[in-house]
């Protein structure tokens, strides 16, 4: 299924954009807010957006340290809208996933936001992965992904004429967006309902305060104090951090643990030229390999019409680092002196190393990815852009696979709530992860 209407739909949601972004940077500060939420990525906003529908007489403001919304990991995706068919059944992120994935539908269907339901083709091209796409097929049944269905190689070359394989899992339930856009349509409907949001605000401290702000009248109703580096302050009752990459840090300004740490990891995409779209119509996918951290490489149509190989896995030497040589001293500093990271890099050596093998000799990578479309050639695809994943890792080296909320220690800490994880496929998930979310702050917090 296609929602793009005759290109009119595209190109009233782009004209929005611009306006969007230039009138929340305009927007100035107030004093004080019943709840400030930090972070504008599409998990804050969800959150932002969720909260202010259920209190709409209560004052909201957004924090985002950027000049843009959705400036990081919500604008650096692949654009998919998975069907939920990877993850533990019974698990919240399948259930996040599964219903993320209809509200999502729904929500661009209702904002007349473009996407495309492409299917994806979970392939395997070895008999030896027969067993496991079987499981995952059964996995995915109970879940309740729909319209999920096997196929075989007659099956594969029906949907995907190009590509070749044993067997393969048929997911049409699954489809690409632009993930930025929705984001930031979350953001619109935030401000649409009364809330405030301030770009170019990086927190850098939290605290509880002893007296009111100057000339106020509402004496001590607003006791947390939130500042930026440049000296601006935000008085609020209740905090909501949802700082993505960022996370760890926001959590300790309460006094929270210094784990689970997040962990740079840069992905970098691949391009077809144009003259080879042809090759792909859908999201194709590898089966799972259970002993590597990882998805493996894939497929990806994109709403513009391009498609994108890819990604590998590395560490990225900055927290935002999107290019080879970016680096940030702490950030480095950081990740390889936490012993979690140390845990895991010894477990996947050989797999580390061939990543960053692929990434630095393309060649590599092609071949990887002619075992699904054996025309691909080297000559076909161009360096794409990159992504920088939020891995959150425990002191053992484990990736951290469930959502992990925290507020702290003292009267700060029970004023505030801090999303220290919240794992992919946190876009699809988002309207889902919202509600969840909200539910959390009102089982914490008075409003």
């Amino acid at each position: 299924m296609m929602r793009t209407g005759s290109g009119g739909v595209l190109n009233a949601v782009c004209a929005v954009q611009p306006k969007l972004l230039k009138g929340i940077a305009s927007r100035r500060l107030h004093s004080t807010y019943d709840v400030a939420v930090v972070g504008a990525g599409i998990v804050g906003l969800a959150s932002a957006r969720e909260l202010i529908q259920r209190h709409p007489a209560l004052t909201f403001v957004l924090l985002e340290k950027e000049k843009e919304l959705a400036a990081h990991q919500s604008g650096h995706n692949s654009g998919v809208i998975h069907s939920g068919i990877y993850y533990t059944p019974g698990s919240l992120k399948a259930r996040l996933c599964v219903r993320g994935a209809t509200l999502a539908y729904q929500y661009c269907e209702k904002k007349g936001i473009p996407y495309k339901r492409c299917g994806k083709l979970i392939v395997a091209v070895e008999q030896e992965e027969i067993p496991r796409l079987k499981a995952l097929y059964e996995r995915g049944l109970k879940n309740k992904v729909r319209d999920l269905s096997v196929v075989d190689a007659k099956g594969i070359r029906e949907r995907e004429p190009y590509c070749r394989g044993i067997m393969a899992l048929d997911s049409p339930y699954t489809g690409i967006v632009d993930w930025r856009m929705v984001a930031l349509r979350y953001g619109r409907d935030f401000e649409e309902a009364g809330g405030a949001v301030v770009t170019e605000f990086e927190v850098s401290d939290m605290s509880v305060v002893k007296e009111s702000p100057a000339g106020s009248p509402d004496g001590m109703k607003h006791p947390i104090a939130i500042r930026n580096k440049k000296g601006d302050e935000v008085r609020c009752r209740y905090v909501l951090t949802c700082g993505g990459l960022y996370s760890d840090r926001l959590s300790q300004l309460s006094g929270c643990s210094t784990e689970p740490r997040i962990v740079p990891f840069r992905g970098d995409y691949l391009v077809l030229k144009p003259e080879k779209h042809y090759l792909v119509r859908g999201n194709i996918y590898p089966v799972p390999d259970p002993r590597f951290p990882f998805l493996g490489v894939h497929f990806t149509p994109r709403m513009d019409g391009g498609v994108w190989l890819g990604p590998n896995a590395v560490l990225a030497f900055k927290r935002e680092g999107y290019h080879l040589y970016d680096f940030d001293a702490r950030d480095f500093a950081d990740a390889l002196s936490f012993r979690g990271l140390q845990k895991l890099v010894l477990r996947n050596v050989t797999y580390g190393l061939g990543e960053m093998y692929r990434g630095v000799f393309l060649g590599a990578q092609i071949k990887i990815l002619q075992k699904y479309i054996p025309e691909l050639s080297l000559s076909d695809v161009l360096r794409g852009p990159t992504g920088v994943r939020a891995q959150a890792l425990d002191r053992d080296g484990n990736l951290v696979d469930d959502f992990v909320f925290d507020g702290g220690v003292g009267d700060l800490g029970s004023r505030v709530l801090h999303v220290r994880n919240a794992p992919s496929p946190a876009a699809t998930s988002s309207l889902a992860i919202g509600e969840m979310i909200a539910d959390e702050v009102e089982s914490r917090f008075t409003l």
